[in-house]
């Protein structure tokens, strides 16, 4: 097959490649000339993702991928198009801005040719793909869909850093407007995936159609509100067991001990591309759901909350004091700070008069300043240390590393206790051990 793949990022890029490795003609539309460039150079244009580096090259090397920023390029003859550009959401009002996915849309269908599947792979809210993408590309290109071309759903259920392995582990799950588009994008995805055995899931692994475009917008919307909903339970058990004396991760691990409970763990920040977004998605659809908002709401308060722990510890300010933030990303190992609860935490600090600085073993200091920090070297004197990101690198950092810390506030349960003796230290969920 011809395969378009639209926008090489994170996700987009691994995808191209996955594609390529099964012995199809891909190429990959992007708007960034230095990304376009690396690609075909066969250089990774962001580094931390599992087997990108190798398989890139190999598949350039071979003919297999290429990269353009030109629609005309890549579209026109193409068996599928698959699209993943950014979706993004207003902070305030939770409203989608469609403005880059209207624009590829756009370019997508000034270039179609009849044949073609055009599959949306970026989360969207429930009805998107038949109420806003089929009107505009039909109108656009002057195609009639499920007779000129097949339009469908299919979303992306991988984290970055380990997209290969999560293509091959997890069902594709589909949806499309018409049985047969459904029954082309089930050819599609099952000649571009491979699928590891799953004897745990109700049915084999593999492409599953959902019966609808909605169907398969509303499970991706559902898997990620359902964690974000189960991370602000468990924040709000954690921030009650903190003020109780109870020992939070106790309980948690208690009570999964049983198979139907599947608490998470209670922490600083929800952060990343999905969990923080993906619920408002939900509500600007649904906006009667109380329970997803409620939840959205006790995640968004932790950094604030953190910060209390902090000021409460030091004796009820913080004014003046050296506060050292651990990790700019928002979660281990992945260098992205997408929605990261650096963000929130450094500005409560800053606004409580504190003076602020952020560490990162995968950020150089340039990077930190770039995103608006003074970079922290272990080594330095500092008063308070606020563990953001449960890097690896976490649990071997001690009082020896801060010189005269007095506080620690890990927001991520990663570091050793027995390195921070003489610091009263404070894991969220749990109650402050005295230094």
């Amino acid at each position: 097959m011809r395969i378009t793949v639209v926008a090489l990022g994170k996700i987009g890029l691994p995808l191209a490649v996955q594609f390529a490795t099964k012995g199809h003609e891909v190429i990959g539309v992007d708007v960034n000339e230095t990304v376009v460039d690396l690609v075909n150079k066969g250089e990774e244009p962001f580094p931390g993702e599992d087997q990108l580096a190798e398989k890139l090259a190999e598949v350039v090397s071979a003919g297999r991928l290429r990269a353009t920023t030109d629609y005309a390029d890549a579209v026109p003859g193409s068996d599928a198009v698959v699209l993943v550009v950014p979706l993004f959401v207003d902070d305030t009002t939770g409203e989608p801005d469609f403005g880059w996915m209207d624009s590829a849309t756009q370019s997508l269908a000034e270039n179609l040719t009849p044949g073609t599947l055009v599959s949306y792979e970026t989360t969207l809210p429930v009805g998107t793909t038949r109420n806003r993408w089929r009107p505009l590309i039909e109108k656009v290109s002057g195609l009639t869909e499920g007779t000129d071309f097949h339009l469908v759903f299919s979303p992306e259920r991988v984290l970055t850093g380990r997209v290969f392995a999560d293509l091959r582990k997890y069902p594709k799950l589909i949806g499309g407007l018409t049985p047969a588009g459904a029954d082309r994008a089930r050819e599609f995805y099952e000649a571009v995936l491979d699928f590891d055995d799953r004897a745990d899931l109700p049915r084999g692994n593999g492409v599953w159609d959902l019966g609808s475009a909605e169907a398969a917008e509303m499970a991706k919307l559902a898997e990620t509100t359902y964690r974000d909903v189960n991370i602000g339970l468990a924040n709000q058990f954690g921030r009650f067991a903190a003020a109780n004396g109870i020992d939070v991760f106790q309980v948690i691990e208690a009570s999964n001990s049983q198979p139907y409970s599947h608490i998470h763990r209670p922490g600083i920040a929800v952060g990343g591309h999905c969990i923080p977004v993906y619920p408002r998605l939900y509500l600007w659809t649904d906006p009667d759901a109380t329970v997803v908002r409620a939840a959205r709401e006790a995640n968004v308060g932790m950094p604030e909350y953190t910060v209390g722990l902090v000021e409460a510890a030091a004796g009820g300010s913080v004014d003046g004091l050296r506060v050292v933030v651990l990790g700019a990303a928002y979660r281990g190992r992945v260098k992205e700070t997408a929605f990261s609860g650096v963000f929130p935490t450094v500005a409560a600090l800053r606004s409580r008069g504190a003076e602020v600085l952020v560490h990162d073993p995968m950020y150089t200091d340039d990077e930190l300043r770039g995103l608006g920090f003074a970079p922290y070297h272990l080594g330095e004197p500092a008063d308070a240390v606020v563990v953001q990101a449960d890097h690896p690198e976490y649990a071997e950092v001690g009082a020896a590393d801060v010189p005269g810390a007095k506080i620690l506030v890990d927001g991520r349960d990663v570091t050793d206790a027995a390195r921070w003796d003489g610091v009263t230290r404070i894991v969220v969920g749990r109650a402050s051990s005295p230094a």
